[in-house]
């Protein structure tokens, strides 16, 4: 950390004890990131009146170049376990924070396509035929709403696949444009 993280307890006793805990916290996020340069971490105790005790909520605001990263009231009646959440917390915005920067943000692929080739209602059961000519088999268990009595051959439906005992086989089975 390139500056002098700063601790603010409000309404807090002064404790060497809880500033250590920070303390050592702040210097585990540097594991996450080298570009942190600066935190401010903000400790308070608040009474509430539908609650028996006393709540912390500890709020971190993380300076890295060109952003602010901020875990906003994270609050226990435990002081060391709010202080351990908000430090959890701020380790997974640090950490999606660098994969972006890294551009390795997880992208989802596209549903695969199918047409509905063929429906066996007594059996429960129908065939997709996918862009390839596949032909891949579904349960009626597999369709999600509106359900498999909705579905009519020609339909287009996206579709889950995955390997079965006799083949590959839809796991998920939804109507497109739903």
């Amino acid at each position: 950390m390139k500056m002098t993280p700063q601790i603010t307890l409000k309404n807090v006793p002064h404790s060497e004890a809880v500033e250590a805990k920070i303390r050592e916290k702040i210097v585990k996020l540097d594991q996450f990131s080298d570009r942190i340069m600066g935190c401010r971490v903000t400790v308070e105790e608040s009474q509430r009146k539908q609650h028996q005790g006393k709540v912390f909520s500890v709020r971190i605001d993380i300076t890295v170049p060109g952003k602010e990263l901020v875990v906003n009231r994270i609050e226990n009646e435990d002081l060391y376990v709010a202080i351990r959440d908000a430090f959890n917390a701020a380790g997974r915005k640090l950490q999606d924070h660098a994969r972006r920067r890294r551009g390795k943000v997880k992208l989802h692929e596209p549903q695969p396509v199918a047409r509905i080739a063929s429906l066996l209602p007594m059996e429960d059961h129908g065939f997709l035929l996918t862009p390839d000519g596949r032909e891949v088999y579904f349960h009626r268990n597999s369709v999600l709403a509106p359900g498999f009595d909705r579905l009519e051959i020609g339909h287009e439906v996206y579709f889950a696949e995955e390997l079965g005992d006799k083949g590959p086989q839809a796991s998920t089975v939804r109507l497109a444009g739903r």
